[in-house]
């Protein structure tokens, strides 16, 4: 027999009990618009993520120094002699501390950073109004801050908060500037929701201690691994050790959350999968309804000649017409579902891959084929006198 009379005889069969077909084929569409919208999901997420680290610079080192005391502090220049090495273009030595910060009657505890000029241009940080520290405010260790973007909501409202005053640990301080949203830095703070000063101001006035972060601006991405190396073997040889200090950059971030991202992925898809397979033994099921069913007229066709294989291709295709249509409806509604998930959440991004979309449409066939060649043998294998003698 022919493919196409073979196909033309299991769209008629399929389409005569359509709802019985339909219903038969739920685990097959479920399984693979399952598939599919978890892995537009997943690898939505992992763009999210590479783009929320693009934005914070491809070439963004931190040194975070881990043990207490005078043995194991840095000054600020002495950091800052690091920029005269090739391969690092900036350094932004940071001290942060949860302070109360009071304007009028609002206030709150927010996270207060110390920290240099060079802190915006690393951390590709932007200004939304005014402007941000300068070396002259390091110098003269000036009383300015400048406001993360939900620090100036929460405290402001709709006045505009520069040239204001807020109270800072019971320090004035004059608001000179507002930033832009901007989310996380991988050293774990949030600008948005910090009031950065001048470093020498945080460390004499308001007491927030040695340097313990630093971020560091390679000239190149590639080199990263020569200034990590450099700061390495100075940090070594000044604390008689390598164990107090730890080194995080952006490619071993993103690489982590990428992994952890993909991983999930993996795990829900294997999930959605068991719906596929359970879909399969539902065709398999139905399958052997049918050929309990017909089996007269596979009697019939086995007396006018129908030889063993034609039975079983017939059947084989019955079952696997079942679950590419299964496949397709999945697909078409997993995609559907991928395309239509960032307008009722705006914060996901979705983004549909055509080669897993491919793969689950094609593994939806194969469980047809898996779980339909044990039917259509079995109707293969009658005898015509038995199938004829059946009522």
């Amino acid at each position: 027999m022919r493919i196409t009379e073979l196909l033309r005889m299991a769209l008629k069969t399929v389409s005569a009990s359509w709802m019985r077909t339909l219903l038969t084929m739920l685990g097959v569409i479920i399984g693979v618009s399952s598939v599919v919208t978890l892995v537009a999901i997943g690898q939505g997420t992992s763009a999210q993520i590479a783009k929320q680290y693009e934005n914070m610079g491809t070439n963004l080192l931190v040194v975070n120094l881990l043990n207490t005391g005078r043995a194991t502090q840095l000054d600020y220049q002495e950091i800052m002699t690091f920029e005269q090495f090739p391969e690092i273009s900036a350094m932004a030595p940071t001290v942060t501390s949860n302070i109360n910060i009071k304007y009028n009657t609002t206030q709150d505890s927010y996270t207060v950073m110390g920290s240099n000029e060079r802190y915006m241009t690393i951390l590709k940080a932007s200004l939304k109004e005014g402007r941000f520290i300068t070396e002259s405010d390091l110098d003269l260790r000036t009383n300015v801050a400048v406001l993360g973007t939900t620090v100036a909501k929460e405290l402001f409202g709709n006045v505009d908060p520069l040239d204001k005053q807020i109270n800072i640990n019971g320090f004035q301080f004059t608001v000179v500037g507002v930033l832009n949203a901007k989310g996380s830095t991988i050293g774990g703070a949030s600008a948005d929701t910090s009031a950065i000063v001048p470093l020498t101001t945080a460390q004499r006035q308001l007491n927030l201690g040695a340097i313990r972060t630093t971020y560091v601006e390679a000239t190149t991405k590639d080199d990263i691994t020569k200034a990590q190396a450099t700061l390495t073997s100075f940090l070594t040889y000044k604390f008689k050790n390598a164990n107090g200090f730890r080194f995080t950059n952006q490619d071993q971030l993103l690489s982590a959350s990428t992994e952890a991202s993909n991983t999930l992925t993996s795990q829900l898809v294997s999930v959605a999968c068991i719906s596929l397979l359970v879909g399969g033994i539902g065709i398999m099921n139905i399958m052997l309804v049918t050929v309990s069913e017909r089996t007269r007229e596979i009697g019939i066709r086995k007396s006018i000649g129908a030889k063993r294989r034609n039975i079983l291709l017939q059947f084989l295709f019955e079952a696997v017409v079942i679950s590419g249509l299964g496949g397709i409806i999945g697909l078409a509604l997993g995609v559907a579902l991928a395309k239509l998930l960032p307008y009722f959440n705006p914060k996901q991004l979705t983004v549909v891959s055509f080669d897993i979309s491919l793969y689950a449409f094609l593994f939806s066939v194969l469980v047809g084929v898996i779980f339909g060649l044990y039917p259509a043998n079995k109707a293969s294998k009658l005898r015509p006198i038995d199938a004829l003698r059946t009522d």
